[in-house]
């Protein structure tokens, strides 16, 4: 995880639906021995503002909606609260979490059994672009927790080798994204399958009024604890557009960046697959060194791609949308939107991964004469200035 910016944590304002008590300490919360050991030998020392009001109603079974940007901890916040409810002497998967990307539901495998190290957990990332056979193996070994997208984990919850009659939580990450078209016929599929009682947790950055109406068919009486929208900041991130005029500028104005890119690590969105590929031939025939992800590759090369980035093998990653979702790099500095996104909630998902935790960063959004009123919305939508890109830029990573 990167490193946390305990200033701007606490300036975020919580509205809760009810009074929420805010637990200063992990030590106060009253976790299981074995679990306190796993946070700390993960160099957690106090909880986030968010792990300090979400923790306590999560493991006493209420159904929470959470809402918090990217970075504020939220994987902790549930994982933390699943390990502290399951029983590991039960071989039965007793909680499930849903994510919208394969890469988000590996990265919530990891952090639970990190957090779960002294436990001796069992979680499984149940996701598509994999081995069946493997996760049935897996599966039918037991595992306590699985951590999948939502059309594989169905799929194992229909061929039964995803038993479902000890799970006692389900956990929906990022789910404005879940929620979404894609997402949201399968989640009802999976939810059907769950014991009655079973207890929902909701998390996500933002949470439009569509997602807030949905929480009213599958919860109960949900405590909300959500950051005031106007703290959803872009705090500590430099923001700038370059006037491009027309879309065939973009790709010299990016040529003439590339030595700035490779300062740190950038990361660059185009809004379609196809887009992505165009763009990574283009730069490579220019001779400039890149690498690409997007949905429609193998995930075994999604994997490798991921793992060289991580360990700044490689620097410039060209990407769509799948990549904005709670993905953690830390020496992420600088975010290049090569497409404006094409609704305003994914900017915040974009660019909130260049400043992780109050790290600081820049953003870069490339404008065309027809993309300038979607940016005047985005300014006015998170009341946020986006300025004229200086000459000096590289000064300020």
């Amino acid at each position: 995880m990167s490193k946390f910016d305990r200033k701007a944590d606490e300036k975020l304002v919580f509205e809760t639906s009810e009074d929420v008590k805010v637990v200063p300490t992990f030590d106060a919360i009253g976790l299981k021995e074995d679990l306190l050991r796993g946070i700390y030998a993960y160099n957690f020392e106090k909880p986030s503002a968010i792990q300090q009001r979400a923790i306590v109603p999560i493991i006493k079974g209420r159904d929470v909606i959470a809402q918090a940007q990217s970075g504020t901890g939220k994987t902790a916040t549930f994982s933390i609260s699943i390990l502290q409810c399951i029983d590991t002497t039960l071989r039965e998967t007793q909680a499930l979490v849903l994510s919208p990307t394969r890469e988000l539901a590996t990265q919530i495998q990891s952090v639970i059994l990190a957090l779960g190290d002294y436990m001796n957990v069992q979680c499984h990332a149940c996701i598509g672009g994999t081995s069946v056979g493997e996760d049935i193996r897996k599966l039918d070994y037991g595992q306590h927790v699985v951590s999948g997208t939502p059309g594989r984990v169905f799929d194992m919850i229909r061929r039964r080798n995803l038993r479902t009659r000890h799970i006692k939580m389900l956990v929906l990450d990022e789910a404005d994204e879940l929620l979404n078209k894609g997402f949201k016929d399968q989640i009802y599929d999976v939810y059907r399958y769950l014991p009655p009682n079973t207890q929902v947790v909701l998390l996500s950055a933002t949470l439009p009024y569509d997602v807030l109406e949905m929480t009213t068919k599958f919860m109960t009486e949900p405590i909300r604890i959500l950051v005031k929208r106007d703290e959803l900041t872009l705090e500590g991130i430099k923001q700038f557009f370059v006037a491009v005029e027309k879309e065939e500028w973009k790709f010299d104005t990016l040529c003439d960046l590339y030595d700035t890119l490779t300062i740190t690590q950038a990361v660059i969105f185009c809004n379609t697959r196809r887009k992505v590929d165009w763009l990574t031939e283009k730069m490579r025939e220019a001779n400039f060194t890149v690498s690409s992800m997007h949905g429609d590759m193998p995930q075994k090369e999604r994997d490798a791609i991921m793992q060289e980035f991580r360990q700044g093998a490689s620097r410039v990653l060209i990407t769509t949308d799948v990549w904005a979702r709670g993905i953690d790099v830390q020496q992420v500095s600088l975010v290049i939107n090569y497409d404006l996104p094409s609704n305003r909630e994914l900017y915040i998902h974009r660019i909130g991964r260049s400043g992780r935790f109050g790290r600081k960063g820049v953003a870069i959004n490339f404008v065309t004469s027809e993309d300038v009123r979607i940016l005047r919305d985005i300014e006015q939508y998170y009341s946020t200035q986006i300025d004229e890109m200086p000459m000096n830029v590289s000064d300020l990573l």
